[in-house]
């Protein structure tokens, strides 16, 4: 089974925020992603208005999220930081729920939970009403969460994904825009599931 290299990842994210943001596709190598200070005011112009994430982490997923945090602001987003504040050991499901429910109730437009394989987050953060949670970890994983399943809280796993391509990921997850059409179709059903279950 082959790897794709670091280059290559970047490549492929170069050429999908391109593509979104309207700009012209670059053939020269190597390409870098774009950095946060080129992203920032094309995020804003998409948007028109500050959007708010919601950021968590468990205390395996603490330096990332101080990183994110960073990436996030720079992006032109308001962040809100639901915890926790530091290394000490704490319960991933706590953290979890307290993102979900920013999305969830509205005060966040999106949100993002870090833990030290992202599993147990997403599992949380799909208990809660309204949220469609899903763990990324590759470019593909982040693109066909947001196209295809329009969610609305990304899960990460500090101890399986380095920092630039979780940096990658956010940032594919962030200005990707649901498909609709027959993926809506399938949100419905979801949906409706949900409602069964949740009165």
């Amino acid at each position: 089974m082959s790897t794709i290299a670091d280059m290559q990842i970047q490549q492929i994210v170069e050429r999908v925020l391109n593509q979104v943001m309207g700009l012209p596709q670059q053939s020269t190598l190597p390409v870098a992603t774009p950095s946060v200070a080129e992203i920032a005011p094309r995020s804003a112009a998409l948007s028109g208005v500050r959007k708010i994430v919601a950021i968590g982490a468990d205390h395996g997923g603490f330096e990332l999220k101080e990183t994110l945090k960073a990436d996030l602001s720079g992006m032109g987003m308001d962040v809100n930081d639901v915890g926790t504040y530091s290394k000490a050991a704490v319960d991933y499901p706590d953290y979890a729920l307290e993102v979900a429910k920013q999305v969830s109730s509205g005060k966040a437009w999106r949100g993002i939970m870090i833990d030290g394989a992202g599993i147990g987050s997403c599992i949380v953060a799909n208990k809660v009403p309204g949220v469609r949670a899903g763990m990324a970890y590759d470019y593909s994983s982040a693109l066909n969460s947001r196209e295809h399943n329009d969610t609305n809280v990304l899960t990460l796993g500090a101890g399986l994904i380095g920092v630039n391509l979780a940096k990658q990921i956010v940032k594919t997850w962030l200005v990707t825009e649901f498909g609709g059409e027959r993926h809506a179709r399938r949100l419905e059903k979801i949906s409706a599931v949900e409602k069964l279950y949740w009165k």
